[in-house]
């Protein structure tokens, strides 16, 4: 079987593989979508190492089998999925929530970092970090919610939601539209942020009230006007670049969730400390919430599948990383029949 390899000297290979089969408690899976994420540039590069296995995060994708020791009855062939893609021991009281990423028996396996990914057209995977893919949601909006768009919707629910709010968004790449899309339909009025004039477009498309490109435009400006002064509610750095600039227009007793890498956050205490703000981080999302997420892309019919730019097949994975390393356009998929 072949697979998607990132050797870690910024090139990207296409190597053989074992042909996987469902062992203990896993789920062979048919993978239909496999989504590129930003933080596979880390990895082609090598600023951050994996090890020599396949490559992708964001799989989406059909039960072919199960293997022993699997509930009868928790999947089946046929099922329709998406992937967690984080493993833990499914005992400690982080993975009881649904975090496995954070838990506190051992380090989390990490798809494409510790164990194989889904940049192949098969991948065995514990039946704990299945989900359920609701009707009419497609195999490339499940591969998305997976990690990106998941992202987003984890975002907004650590800063306790944003109906009624104005909220801004930095940032208009994959996880930042999702924010936008997210936020928009949840009843925010959505301010998105960015140097991009195509990707502003796209945020206007996805519900945001007011777009400002923060190079040719005073942001504080902007949103001082929108808001009568008030500021924001709510800002959502997805771009890890922008920390100065989203404080700059957070209003009293705001709430900033910072999302983007690597993201670097300094304030004086006695600057702002009678602002009363809220700051907290954000680290993708639970079980949980992401098949609360996969719910509310239905249920509201969000364009998820508008995120990608370009669709690819494993044998143009050169191509495609090529393109996704000039990061000039949107966010590419790779396809599986």
């Amino acid at each position: 079987m072949k697979g998607i390899v990132f050797p870690g000297d910024g090139t990207v290979g296409v190597s053989d593989f074992p042909e996987p089969a469902a062992g203990p408690g896993e789920a062979l899976v048919k993978i239909r979508a496999s989504g590129m994420c930003g933080s596979d540039l880390h990895f082609v590069h090598g600023t951050f190492p994996v090890g020599d296995v396949i490559q992708g995060h964001e799989p989406c994708g059909e039960v072919l089998a199960v293997g022993p020791g699997v509930p009868e009855g928790q999947v089946k062939p046929g099922d329709r999925v998406m992937v967690h893609h984080y493993y833990g021991c499914n005992h400690c009281r982080r993975c009881r929530e649904g975090w496995p990423q954070m838990c506190e028996t051992a380090p989390a396996a990490t798809m494409a970092v510790h164990v194989n990914g889904g940049h192949a057209p098969l991948a065995a995977i514990p039946v704990s970090s299945l989900l359920p893919m609701p009707d009419g949601l497609s195999y490339r909006a499940g591969a998305a919610i997976g990690c990106g768009t998941g992202t987003a919707w984890g975002a907004i629910k650590r800063a306790g939601g944003v109906e009624d709010t104005v909220t801004v968004v930095f940032g208009q790449g994959p996880v930042g539209l999702s924010a936008t899309m997210f936020a928009a339909a949840m009843g925010a009025s959505v301010v998105a942020v960015d140097v991009d004039d195509a990707r502003l477009a796209q945020a206007a498309e996805f519900g945001a009230a007011v777009t400002v490109n923060s190079r040719t435009a005073s942001l504080v400006d902007v949103v001082s006007r929108y808001t009568d002064g008030r500021l924001a509610d709510v800002v959502i750095d997805t771009s890890g670049r922008a920390a100065d600039d989203a404080l700059s227009v957070l209003g009293t007793f705001g709430t900033a969730v910072f999302v983007g890498l690597p993201g670097e956050v300094s304030f004086t205490t006695q600057a702002i400390y009678k602002k009363q703000w809220t700051l907290m981080t954000s680290w993708t999302m639970s079980t949980v919430e992401q098949a609360r997420c996969a719910d509310f892309v239905v249920k509201h019919d969000l364009p998820v599948d508008a995120l990608y730019s370009h669709e690819w097949t494993l044998d143009q994975a050169v191509e495609a990383y090529e393109w996704f390393d000039r990061q000039d356009a949107g966010k590419g998929v790779f396809v599986f029949e």
